[in-house]
């Protein structure tokens, strides 16, 4: 990783949103305002390291990838990465709706879709694809960070195509709230992190929304610096 400043173009649910809120207040950091939230009673009581259990979500706030942290290639400028958001959102396009549900993804638990939305899928994909021009080259220290050697034949051709392994067929929408859990642990830390979110009543989320998040250097955190509303 570069001391550059990083840029990542992802979902978030908007600052006013009670999703929000739910994500901002379990990993003590809100990505809108830069501030420190104190972790809610009933995940340090499940679990009392909780600060350790969501130090890696954390670094990146609470949303879902859609074009993965990069830096600007040369020659290219923040102000036009903010143009080029602003442009991709205001193309219509069918805005993707899932029924949200919390569960554990390789080993994490997030916020994910019930079941594959193909809308959503696309709206992935256009983002990788658009916004590709922006993307600097991996440096040979952020590919081996990305452990090429236990990725699939396809995800190594993804991250030497896109930067990131995890696009297009290999997409899966989620929204994290831990770091990898032992089996052991992530019975009781699903249950109350379900039990938690099941108080929103939040029966679907359109992905209606695309943020710009900006790391200034390897050792800040993300935070947005843009958002705009998708046009239908």
């Amino acid at each position: 990783m570069t001391g550059l400043p990083r840029y990542a173009i992802y979902f978030a649910a908007g600052h006013d949103s009670a999703l929000s809120r739910f994500g901002a207040e379990l990993l003590g950091y809100d990505a809108y305002t830069g501030d420190e939230l104190p972790f809610p009673r009933e995940a340090l009581e499940v679990a009392p390291d909780w600060r350790d259990v969501s130090a890696d979500p954390r670094k990146y706030g609470f949303h879902a990838t859609l074009k993965a942290p990069m830096t600007l290639a040369p020659g290219r400028t923040d102000a036009e990465l903010v143009a080029a958001c602003a442009m991709f959102a205001g193309k219509a396009r069918p805005i993707p709706t899932i029924r949200p549900v919390v569960d554990a993804i390789s080993g994490f638990i997030a916020v994910i879709p019930a079941e594959p939305v193909d809308a959503l899928q696309e709206l992935a994909a256009d983002c990788v694809r658009e916004f590709d021009s922006f993307r600097a080259p991996l440096t040979a220290e952020d590919r081996a960070r990305r452990r090429p050697e236990k990725l699939s034949e396809r995800q190594r051709d993804y991250l030497d195509r896109w930067g990131y392994p995890y696009v297009m067929e290999e997409f899966r929408f989620h929204m994290t709230l831990t770091g990898r859990l032992d089996s052991e642990r992530r019975g009781a830390i699903l249950e109350m992190l379900r039990t938690r979110f099941a108080t929103l009543g939040l029966g679907t989320l359109a992905i209606d929304r695309l943020a710009l998040f900006k790391q200034d250097d390897a050792k800040a955190r993300f935070r947005i610096i843009g958002e705009w509303a998708l046009a239908r």
